[in-house]
């Protein structure tokens, strides 16, 4: 059972974080010390280094040939399991999106494990799980975090890239089909008349059914959209442009090859910012040091590990000093609403660690890691989620939102957790 001792542990890791996300809300909210372009900076730096920095830390004091790979793998299928629910209900309902399905995926699978699980969980069982959460940490680090930044930055160049294209592209936005009773012996004429108005005054242009007029002979049949030979306003290089069939079949298949085109330039700059983002690097180095350290026990020179740790130590203050900032510019604390607050406690709480106790018995996992395996996952809201949120502008108040009163309700929600699993 958790002593009064092993309680003061977790509010001693907890509370200080508390009283910089207090001082950030007051410097902003009443003394006024800064201003909404040096707070947006602030959290710029957050996410540049003191984030990346602190990834590298814990995943390079890691041993990746000692690791639960059981647990690991709970953890994972867990993940993968919300991902695939989340993105076939953006995919086949009106009702879904992939920016919903971004921030619901933090709400339910990344849990603040680095600053409450660790203390909390070895209150509860022992000292022996504290590797299991750094295990937890170091995943996320390395794949989950990483997946979420691809995320965001396939949502940012997909938008982008959309918009980009629809405005320079030169494709017909509607096509009106008009049936218009014409003698045979006036078509030439009405085809010059018509040619002549329509293209200088809006850049549209009539193509006519030949084949249709022969077979009806009193009617004319006309294809009216926007011209896609235009160079300016009001001026056609055609100003009569005749469509066959072939033609139709041609430019159906050009457009079936657009979607692939624009796949292509998505994935093409989702990866150049993957490249240059320094989170990537950082998991990237941390691993590969903690794979040399593993195989022969090479420890990091004391002033690499001096200079990491200084600011690497900041990280985690420094997100929550951010969240205290973001949390002054908005109109309420609650600042996504209470409806949204109310879902987003529900999926934190209850809908991740159910996912996560049926992906940990689905792997064979009993006993004690399986009790530690769903408290983990009822950890409130992670602080690197909101960090991304804001940076990539993507419902930044849900997540701001889950991360402080998850981390008021944390503490009574582990505990009943515990009692529960316990009987």
């Amino acid at each position: 059972m958790i002593s009064l001792k092993d309680l003061y542990d977790v509010l001693a890791a907890v509370v200080p974080l508390y009283v910089t996300m207090f001082l950030a809300y007051a410097s902003v909210k009443w003394w006024k010390i800064f201003t909404p372009d040096q707070c947006s900076g602030i959290n710029r730096f957050v996410a540049a280094f003191a984030i990346p920095l602190l990834s590298f830390e814990f995943i390079s004091r890691i041993n990746p040939f000692k690791m639960n790979f059981l647990f690991i793998g709970a953890d994972s299928l867990s993940k993968a399991l919300v991902l695939l629910l989340l993105f076939s209900f953006a995919k086949f309902s009106s009702k879904g999106s992939l920016d919903w399905s971004i921030t619901l995926f933090s709400l339910a699978t990344l849990p603040n494990t680095l600053v409450m699980g660790i203390p909390l969980l070895k209150s509860m069982y022992g000292n022996e799980q504290e590797s299991l959460m750094i295990q937890v940490v170091v995943l996320q680090s390395i794949i989950w975090y990483t997946l979420l930044l691809f995320l965001f930055e396939y949502r940012v160049a997909r938008s982008m890239i959309m918009k980009r294209v629809s405005e320079e592209s030169c494709v017909e936005d509607e096509v009106v089909h008009v049936i218009v009773a014409r003698p045979s012996v006036e078509l030439e004429q009405q085809r010059v008349q018509i040619g002549s108005r329509v293209a200088p005054e809006s850049g549209e242009v009539v193509n006519i059914d030949k084949e249709s007029e022969e077979e009806c002979g009193k009617e004319l049949h006309m294809f009216v959209w926007r011209c896609g030979c235009c160079n300016s306003e009001g001026v056609c290089e055609k100003s009569m442009k005749v469509c066959s069939r072939e033609e139709d079949k041609e430019n159906a298949k050009e457009k079936q090859k657009e979607p692939k085109v624009e796949l292509k330039l998505i994935m093409k700059v989702v990866w150049s910012k993957l490249v240059k983002n320094p989170n990537s690097y950082a998991s990237l180095l941390g691993l590969s040091w903690a794979l040399v350290s593993g195989r022969w026990g090479i420890q990091k020179p004391a002033i690499l590990e001096n200079s990491v740790t200084m600011l690497s130590n900041a990280g985690l203050g420094m997100a929550m000093f951010s969240l205290g900032l973001f949390m002054a510019l908005q109109p309420r604390i609650i600042a996504c609403g209470k409806k949204q607050a109310t879902i987003g406690m529900l999926i934190r709480f209850i809908a991740g660690p159910a996912v996560m106790a049926l992906a940990s018995i689905a792997v064979g996992i009993r006993g004690k890691t399986l009790k530690v395996s769903i408290v983990q996952a009822a950890l409130p809201q992670g602080i690197v989620p909101f960090v991304f949120a804001r940076e990539y502008n993507l419902h930044p108040a849900v997540l701001s939102t889950a991360v402080i009163f998850g981390m008021i309700v944390s503490l009574p929600v582990t505990i009943l957790y515990y009692i529960l699993l316990g009987l």
